[in-house]
């Protein structure tokens, strides 16, 4: 069983994705982190950023097991992935590297913004994961903060906003939900509450 989930920043999408493959017991990719380990690649090695040829090399030569969460998510690397995210070379190598994985014997679960749409539009079960902006940012707020860092609730909703419409209005894969996705809006939803009700729409899937 392929499970695909989208949504925007911050919409909790990422926890949902790795509870719901601990509860199918089956791999979790977090699409985004593709990109960003083909930046860090990149300026491990100090290479460009805005060199295709190198990026596409580095995309082809990722190994999708051993993606570091804690590295990834710098913010430095977040910028960097932005610039080669636009690249069409590194979009189609890790498309097929992304089709590979959810293809794996067992399935997978997958999270990002263009899986129902572009990775994976035949998976069994597909969900987007959304919630209000300013819900979204203080959630952002306050995990940043939680983690003994500094942010400001303002200039991060500032900056969901901004990501919202740069992911949508993108011409290559812009975010949007799959026509047969099932939407989730955790805007008044603790991770459980949304964690239930994802595993009733999986179970759903499995019973017919």
């Amino acid at each position: 069983m392929i499970v695909a989930i989208d949504g925007p920043a911050a919409s909790g999408k990422g926890t949902m994705a790795r509870r719901l493959a601990a509860y199918l017991g089956v791999p979790h990719l977090d699409t985004g982190l593709t990109f960003r380990a083909v930046a860090h690649a990149l300026l491990t090695a100090g290479q460009p950023l805005d060199d295709e040829v190198l990026a596409e090399r580095a995309a082809l030569d990722l190994d999708l097991g051993a993606l570091d969460r804690d590295i990834l998510s710098a913010h430095e690397i977040g910028e960097a992935a932005s610039k080669v995210a636009v690249m069409p070379k590194v979009r189609t190598a890790l498309l097929q590297a992304q089709r590979a994985f959810a293809n794996q014997p067992g399935g997978a679960v997958l999270d990002g913004r263009d899986i129902g749409t572009v990775v994976c539009p035949d998976a069994a079960v597909k969900l987007y994961v959304t919630a209000s902006p300013e819900v979204r940012a203080r959630r952002r707020t306050d995990e940043i903060l939680s983690k003994g860092g500094s942010a400001d609730y303002e200039q991060v909703l500032a900056d969901v906003r901004k990501r919202d419409e740069r992911d949508t209005n993108r011409a290559v894969a812009p975010l949007l939900p799959a026509e047969d996705a099932h939407l989730l809006d955790t805007s008044k939803l603790d991770i459980e509450s949304a964690f239930r009700q994802a595993v009733g729409i999986v179970e759903e899937v499995k019973a017919q």
